[in-house]
C-alpha cells in the first residue's frame, strides 16, 4: 500500500521576496504535501495581501505598524497581523510550524532564523547572512536543539546533495561554483567605470539588486566560502571556488581517493527549494530536463583575485575570526548601497571593504545582538569612508 506523505507545515520568511515567491510557487503545486501556517515579508503588502488571500495563513509579519494597518484592512478577519523583528520571530517560532524558510535578506534575517533554531523548527536557509554573522553560534545551537539546517542556496544545496550517503570524514575539499557573474569578461582597466546598470545585468539568474551587484564583485560567493564552512564544518583552507559560466554544475566534492561527486540541473532555483521543503524526499518538478548533450561543453576556470579581489576577503574574514565576517558583511551592504545610488565606483566596493575589515578589533560572537551590532558597525565604517572620498 502506497504511504501517503503527512503534510508538512511551513513558515515562509520573505515570502514577497524572489526566494519565497518561487517557495510559494513550489508549494502550490502539492497542496496536498504543504500547508502554509505563517508569512513574513517586508513592506509589499499588495503582493503579501495576494499571498494571504490565496494560501490562508494563520499569522502574517510585515515589516513595521503602516504596513500592519494597511495589511489588516485587505486581509479577512481571524488572520492574525504582526510587525517589526518581533513579527518575523513570531512567523518563525509559531507552534504549528514545522519547517521555517527563512529567506528575509541580509543581517535582518539573522535574528528570526535564531528563533527558529531556538524553536527547535527545521531550517531551510536562504538567508546567508545568518551563518555569515553568526555561524559558529548559530550552528553550535541548532546541533544543541537537534535542529536541521538544509541549505536552499543553490551551491549548498549541491554540496549537501553530493554529501549524501558519504563519510564526511572522507571530504578531501569542497568546491562552490561561480557563474563568474555579469562581468567576467570585462577587462581590469574598464570596471572602475561600470555603471550599476551594467553590473544587474547577470546572464543566468534573476536576482535582487544587492545579491546581482554581489555576484557582479564575487563577494557573493566570498560570503558562501563562509557559509560552507559553519554547515558543513570545513576548513577554510579546503573550500575552494571555480568560475563555471553555464551554471549547470552547482558544486561539487572531493573525497580522499580523488573521486568528485557533483550535482548538477538547470538554473531554477525551485530546484533547491524543493530539495529543502521535501528533504529526505524529492518531489517531482516539472522543470525542464538537462539535455547535456545540446549544451555540447561545460567550462570552468580559476577566479581571477586580481579583477574580482571581494571573494578573497572573505578568507581573510575567517582567518580573523570572532566578529569579522560580520563586519565584512555590513561593510558590503553599505559599498553595494552607495554603487547603486552612485555614490562610488564598482572597484570601490572590494576597496570599502577591506579597509572596513582591518579597521575592526574582532571579539568572539556570543550572542545575536553582538553579531547585528558588529555588522552595523561594518555598515556604518564603510559608508563613513564613503562620504570621505565624496568629501
Amino acid at each position: 500500500m502506497l504511504e501517503i506523505a503527512a503534510v508538512r507545515r511551513l513558515a515562509i520568511l520573505g515570502s514577497t521576496g524572489s526566494i519565497g515567491v518561487q517557495a510559494l510557487d513550489v508549494v502550490a503545486r502539492f497542496p496536498d504535501r504543504f500547508e502554509v501556517v505563517a508569512l513574513a515579508a517586508g513592506r509589499n503588502v499588495a503582493r503579501l495581501a495576494e499571498q494571504a488571500a490565496r494560501f490562508r495563513p494563520r499569522l502574517v509579519a510585515v515589516a513595521d505598524d503602516a504596513a500592519a494597518r494597511e495589511l489588516r484592512a485587505a486581509l479577512p478577519a481571524g488572520v492574525e497581523v504582526v510587525s517589526g523583528d518581533a513579527g518575523a520571530v513570531a512567523a518563525a517560532s509559531h507552534p504549528d510550524v514545522e519547517l521555517v524558510l527563512a529567506a528575509i535578506s541580509g543581517g535582518a534575517g539573522l535574528r528570526s532564523t535564531a528563533a527558529a533554531v531556538e524553536a527547535g523548527k527545521t531550517i531551510g536557509l536562504a538567508n546567508k547572512e545568518s551563518l555569515v554573522l553568526a555561524g559558529e553560534l548559530v550552528v553550535r545551537r541548532a546541533r544543541e536543539r537537534g535542529v536541521a539546517i538544509l541549505p536552499v542556496d543553490s551551491e549548498h544545496s549541491a554540496i549537501h546533495q553530493s554529501l549524501v550517503g558519504h563519510n564526511r570524514d572522507e571530504v578531501r575539499r569542497l568546491i562552490l561554483t561561480a557563474s563568474g557573474g555579469p562581468l567576467r569578461a570585462v577587462p581590469q582597466a574598464e570596471l572602475r567605470d561600470v555603471t550599476p546598470a551594467r553590473a544587474l545585468k547577470h546572464p543566468n539568474w534573476s536576482m535582487g539588486d544587492k545579491i546581482t551587484i554581489d555576484s557582479a564583485t564575487l563577494m557573493n560567493k566570498g560570503l558562501e566560502v563562509i557559509e560552507a564552512r559553519w554547515l558543513f564544518g570545513v576548513e577554510p583552507r579546503r573550500i575552494d571556488i571555480v568560475v563555471h559560466p553555464e551554471s549547470i554544475v552547482h558544486s561539487m566534492v572531493e573525497y580522499i581517493d580523488g573521486s568528485m561527486v557533483a550535482q548538477l540541473g538547470v538554473s531554477d532555483m525551485r530546484g533547491p527549494i524543493s530539495y529543502a521543503l521535501g528533504h529526505p524526499g524529492r518531489l517531482p518538478l516539472d522543470l525542464p530536463p538537462l539535455d547535456l548533450a545540446r549544451l555540447g561543453r561545460l567550462t570552468f576556470e580559476t577566479p581571477d583575485a586580481a579583477r574580482f579581489p571581494a571573494f578573497t576577503l572573505a578568507y581573510r574574514a575567517l582567518e580573523i575570526g570572532g566578529t569579522a565576517p560580520a563586519v565584512l558583511s555590513g561593510a558590503d551592504e553599505a559599498a553595494v548601497a552607495a554603487f547603486l545610488a552612485g555614490r562610488c565606483r564598482f572597484t570601490d566596493i572590494a576597496d570599502l571593504c577591506a579597509e572596513a575589515l582591518e579597521a575592526h578589533a574582532p571579539e568572539p560572537v556570543r550572542s545575536v545582538e553582538q553579531a547585528l551590532a558588529a555588522s552595523e558597525w561594518g555598515r556604518r565604517e564603510a559608508e563613513r569612508r564613503v562620504s570621505k572620498r565624496g568629501a
